[in-house]
């Protein structure tokens, strides 16, 4: 494993920042069951919604749109179940063990947890953008370049001692490593040579983020981490997030929720909007809940 994972997973391990209630499993149910579609609260049954994503079929279950694939062969998924799909009246889908599936745009009415279909089209090709934008330095490289500062001090178990730290102060926000300055992160780096260097400790820099007092926290991390080093702030802590994660976790209808410590706001992921992103930002204040549905209203 390249050390970008493996430095981003002991981050995120430390800060906590894992997101709960992700898997998704078998059918699932509705999240807005017995309301009437309300365009200023999200929508309900009776809404007409679009969803892209992989519609599945099995010998275990009728059609479905996906809201999480497992990668096997034939693929494994779970989701609403599609109400009047016909796999003729698509194109490209697959098909082995009795298991039949595609990619694919699906328009349709959302009702007792089900879609009933009134269209289904190619997805639009969306280009994914060059790297994890979240996971770069805000931070202007000191004298123009990031460079080591002490040698010594520039190692793993260094860096373990700084974010275990970090992540202990009541303001702490958030922490991840970013490798992009990091000449083996290239896509054209030998495989050998690659690895080699993205474990080395001397070559990412380490960000970490606080709420406030910045001055203070970089000198303090800076005594115990000799490597780069990025101290940015954060409009929310960790703690804060991880507060409301933890309250929407037996939210009905939640598939799953994600901190974004950079942005300080919690994604949260649901099939259909019944009204939550309303209640959330009433509770919380505008854009600190980030509702994502699977399931899009349409015209």
């Amino acid at each position: 494993m390249r050390r970008a994972a493996v430095l981003v997973a002991l981050a995120l391990m430390i800060t906590g920042l894992t997101a709960c209630g992700d898997d998704v499993a078998g059918g699932a149910g509705s999240s807005g069951g017995g309301t009437d579609p309300d365009p200023s609260s999200g929508a309900g049954d009776g809404a007409k919604v679009k969803g892209v994503g992989t519609v599945l079929e099995s010998p275990d279950h009728g059609p479905q749109l996906c809201l999480g694939v497992n990668e096997s062969y034939p693929p494994q998924c779970g989701g609403p179940d599609l109400v009047g799909w016909d796999w003729a009246e698509v194109e490209g889908a697959e098909s082995a063990s009795g298991t039949t599936w595609g990619s694919y745009a699906v328009t349709g009415t959302w009702a007792d947890g089900r879609l009933t279909v009134i269209k289904a089209e190619a997805p639009e090709t969306v280009e994914e953008p060059a790297g994890d934008q979240n996971f770069m330095t805000p931070c202007e490289p000191p004298a123009g370049r990031w460079a080591v500062v002490d040698p010594a001090t520039a190692t793993d178990e260094a860096m373990q001692r700084a974010l275990a730290d970090a992540a202990g102060e009541p303001d702490y926000a958030g922490a991840w490593v970013d490798q992009s300055i990091n000449p083996a992160s290239d896509a054209g780096t030998p495989a050998v040579e690659a690895e080699a260097a993205l474990n080395d400790p001397t070559k990412p820099v380490l960000n970490v983020m606080f709420t406030g007092d910045l001055d203070r926290h970089e000198a303090e991390l800076r005594a115990e981490w000799g490597g780069a080093l990025c101290v940015s702030s954060a409009p929310r802590t960790e703690a804060e997030l991880l507060e409301i994660q933890t309250a929407l976790a037996d939210e009905a209808g939640v598939l799953g929720s994600s901190p974004e410590p950079r942005a300080g706001t919690l994604e949260v992921s649901v099939i259909i909007d019944d009204g939550l992103q309303q209640r959330m930002d009433e509770q919380y204040g505008t854009g600190v809940v980030l509702v994502l549905p699977a399931l899009s209203p349409v015209e």
